[in-house]
């Protein structure tokens, strides 16, 4: 290589150090400004869950001093001064006061609670599906059976987060209209889901027995 093209080569490399130092100097500040946000981002996602999780222990403190308290209404209006700063919280506030409620004989203030609770779209399914089967267990005795079928028919559709216990209801509801012979086919179903829990497949398979059925029917889907 000649001294020409050498001299030339460090010239070009010069003028290149020299416009990457100008870009650097135009330009460096949104690196800077892009490191700031990317750090500030994820001390503020790192503050936002300790808030989160502080709330939420302060939430359940409270919970469980007014679950202290003695007697149902008294219950009742600790938990009702409890506040909760997220819906999921209130849902479950309301839940646990209508419990207290119905513990002091308040059924229909507790079933107002629950179905407030019920009919709230912005609650995830479990949180109103739940509502609504407390509410109808409450109103047993004052509800026909042709309504309660219709509601527990409605959370015992396939995938919903209460099915299997819906269809436990469904199946007493068979019995209290005499219809074993339903009853006995709706509690195999439940007995032979893989979802069942052990408890509710014990339920089951002793109804089933009681009422003639088999348990060999009960551990295995028919067809």
């Amino acid at each position: 290589m000649s001294d020409t093209d050498s001299f030339i080569d460090e010239v070009t490399e010069e003028v290149r150090r020299d416009r990457l130092f100008l870009m650097l100097k135009r330009w460096g500040w949104v690196g800077g400004a892009a490191v700031v946000l990317i750090v500030g981002g994820a001390a503020f996602r790192e503050y936002s869950k300790a808030q989160d999780r502080a709330a939420a222990e302060a939430l359940g403190d409270a919970i469980t001093a007014a679950l202290e308290t003695e007697g149902g209404a008294d219950q009742a209006a600790a938990l009702a001064a409890v506040s909760a700063d997220s819906s999921g919280g209130a849902a479950i506030l309301k839940m646990l006061e209508a419990g207290a409620l119905a513990e002091a004989g308040k059924t229909g203030e507790a079933v107002a609670q629950l179905e407030a609770v019920a009919i709230n779209g912005e609650l995830p399914l479990i949180y109103r599906h739940i509502a609504s089967f407390k509410a109808l267990t409450l109103q047993a005795g004052t509800l026909s059976l042709a309504d309660r079928r219709l509601q527990y028919e409605a959370l015992a559709q396939p995938g919903a987060p209460l099915a299997l216990l819906a269809s436990e209801q469904l199946a007493l509801l068979d019995i209290e209209e005499g219809n074993s012979e339903a009853a006995i086919g709706r509690l195999r179903g439940i007995a032979a889901d893989a979802s069942v829990s052990p408890d509710l497949k014990d339920r089951a398979t002793q109804v089933i027995v009681a009422l003639g059925g088999s348990l060999e029917d009960a551990a295995a889907p028919e067809g």
